[in-house]
């Protein structure tokens, strides 16, 4: 009898001293479909559904430290952004997603991918490495970081309006 209760007293305590947090890293969770969810919305143009992945009072970063912004107005810069691009979207296995929980116990989602858009006015296509990370509370994103060079885009699109002032310059002759 003694050696049971010693017996059991050892198991208990064997049971009570593992650690049950969850996985400091991981690349699979609820956490991670979330993303992948919003990833999917961004890239179907599927607004509402995308702004439903975020808190009320979420802020978003893109290319910048200062002045978030809230999905609302993101929505509309990316959308606008967007207005020139025939197709976009991530190159499929050209990316990763990693959830992380840091020492202060906030769990974040890593996402890096390709983007690939190609320009509506003349079939060019480009392509941008990306990386976001989100903050992630109950279940939905409160804060988010993305960074991306949008040089490329940019000198594309400075070479469409140059072509089409010089075609109005040379019709005009």
């Amino acid at each position: 009898m003694k050696n049971l209760i010693l017996f059991l007293m050892m198991a208990g305590l064997l049971v009570a001293c593992q650690d049950n947090k969850p996985a400091r890293y991981s690349q699979s969770g609820a956490e991670i479909d979330l993303v992948k969810s919003l990833v999917s919305d961004y890239e179907n143009g599927n607004w509402e559904s995308w702004k439903t992945h975020y808190g009320d009072t979420a802020k978003i970063f893109h290319n910048t430290k200062d002045n978030g912004l809230s999905p609302d107005e993101a929505m509309k810069v990316m959308k606008a952004n967007l207005e020139g691009i025939a197709s976009y979207g991530f190159l499929d296995d050209e990316g990763d997603m990693e959830r992380v929980i840091d020492d202060k116990g906030r769990t974040w989602v890593n996402f890096w991918g390709n983007w690939k858009g190609v320009i509506a006015a003349n079939n060019k296509e480009i392509v941008t490495p990306v990386h976001v990370t989100v903050q992630i509370v109950d279940s939905l994103i409160v804060r988010e970081y993305g960074y991306w060079d949008n040089a490329p885009m940019m000198q594309a699109m400075m070479e469409i309006e140059a072509a089409a002032k010089a075609a109005e310059a040379e019709s005009q002759e």
